[in-house]
């Protein structure tokens, strides 16, 4: 075992102990030198651990918010302890380390390492569908460097589970100005507010329940608008395909209240000449545009 590896081992038997017991920062770095002493190899590595041990519980929030992000179907405290805290070192490495001591590769592979021989049976793949959905994000740095590439199982676009979500361009009318809601995640887009259906639940009331529930406001479902498919990661099922219907809906102009959804930071009301400012994703765009057309014609 190479001495970054063994190094990062070390880190994550700590990271458990602190999430587990719920240690303090000052029992945790104690706890990283009392493992260090008794599993380590003496070969220098224990200013690498202390700067990487530190850096994930100053970081724990943004970091986790990071994860939400990338698996929304699963909530933070409901993965794993082993996996949650091999996504904190993984994904710590990915955003916070020298890329020139730690290339995004590296963090990814070295994070599925430790899946593997730490996690579940699925730990690997879920490991790597997150973390790949987060490298992707920030633009594939490193993706032309030459690393050994790690199998993972793959399962065909046909056998994955599919789940069903809803979501809307949400629009209110004050003094002849039109607006609309948008909320913002920890990827820095402005987005749709969606959410998950209820089994063989009808898609108006589940939208109007999951709008409710994230930015807090009473709609009025109108339109349907278009809809569009992407492969999310499970913790236990593995890669899953998404599929969002959008709809066009009214609301008077109220304050927006966050809320419990993971992975988002605000929401805020938009005037439609600000629209054109705003940072989206590429697949919501024509969402947004056909709902615009469809007020424009009225």
């Amino acid at each position: 075992m190479s001495n970054r590896h063994l190094a990062r081992s070390i880190v994550l038997q700590t990271t458990f102990e602190w999430d587990f017991r719920n240690l303090s920062r000052e029992d945790t770095l104690l706890s990283l030198e009392k493992n260090s002493k008794e599993f380590g190899d003496g070969k220098g590595e224990d200013s690498f651990m202390e700067t990487l041990l530190k850096g994930i519980i100053d970081k724990r929030v943004d970091l986790d918010n990071v994860i939400v992000k990338a698996a929304p179907d699963w909530p933070i405290e409901k993965i794993s302890i082993i996996d949650r805290n091999i996504l904190r070192i993984g994904l710590y490495e990915l955003l916070f380390s020298d890329r020139k001591e730690v290339p995004a590769k590296v963090a990814i592979n070295e994070a599925i390492e430790l899946a593997k021989t730490y996690g579940g049976e699925k730990s690997g793949g879920f490991i790597n569908g997150v973390l790949g959905t987060i490298y992707k994000e920030l633009g594939e740095p490193g993706k032309d460097e030459q690393t050994k590439k790690k199998t993972i199982k793959e399962i065909s676009f046909d056998q994955m589970p599919i789940r069903r979500l809803v979501g809307a361009v949400i629009y209110a009318k004050k003094e002849d100005e039109i607006y609309f809601a948008f909320v913002h995640d920890v990827f820095g887009r402005w987005t749709l507010s969606k959410g998950k259906l209820e089994k063989d639940e009808d898609m108006r009331m589940g939208l109007m329940r999951e709008i409710k529930d994230e930015i807090g406001i009473e709609i009025e479902v109108e339109d349907e608008l278009l809809s569009n498919e992407y492969i999310a990661n499970h913790p236990e099922d593995g890669k899953i395909r998404k599929q969002v219907t959008y709809f066009l809906a009214k609301s008077e102009m109220d304050d927006l209240n966050l809320g419990e959804s993971g992975g988002l930071d605000d929401a805020k009301w938009f005037k439609l000449q600000d629209i054109q400012t705003l940072n989206f994703y590429d697949d919501i765009l024509p969402i947004i545009t056909k709902a615009i057309t469809i007020i424009g014609s009225r």
